[in-house]
């Protein structure tokens, strides 16, 4: 008995369209965790890099209680060791925070600070979100 004929395989990935020629190519959008995704508030829209919950934590503890280490904001913050390395890393690259890397004997410690520009963006941050509840509020 003879085997059944099978279809050739398809490869996983589709194959690359090549772009129209009368469009023109767009600009690359910014990630998130550049400095163009703060410009939104100068443009009145809330700093989407500071909206978020981990990174808003990241930035207030910071702010009201000064340099902390990377063990200390998982535990403020619950979160894990991830979600808090990605975060910081974004508020890092913003130039939200500065990170310092030591050894505390052969202990490795990570240690982060607001730096000024973080501190104005916080500061603009919570102007705004104070703005937002007088205009909703019930006089």
């Amino acid at each position: 008995m003879a085997a059944p004929e099978r279809a050739p395989r398809r490869s996983a990935a589709p194959a690359p369209r090549e772009a129209a020629p009368d469009v023109a190519p767009t600009a690359p959008v910014p990630r998130r965790g550049d400095r163009a995704a703060a410009a939104g508030a100068a443009t009145g829209e809330l700093d989407r890099l500071v909206h978020e919950r981990v990174r808003l934590g990241i930035l207030s503890a910071l702010a009201a209680g000064g340099a902390r280490t990377f063990n200390e904001l998982k535990q403020l913050l619950g979160a894990t060791d991830g979600n808090v390395s990605v975060h910081a890393r974004k508020l890092e690259d913003a130039g939200y925070i500065s990170c310092t890397k030591s050894f505390d004997g052969r202990v490795p410690r990570t240690e982060f600070a607001i730096t000024a520009e973080g501190r104005r963006a916080l500061d603009q941050y919570l102007d705004h979100m104070e703005a937002l509840i007088r205009a909703t509020r019930p006089r």
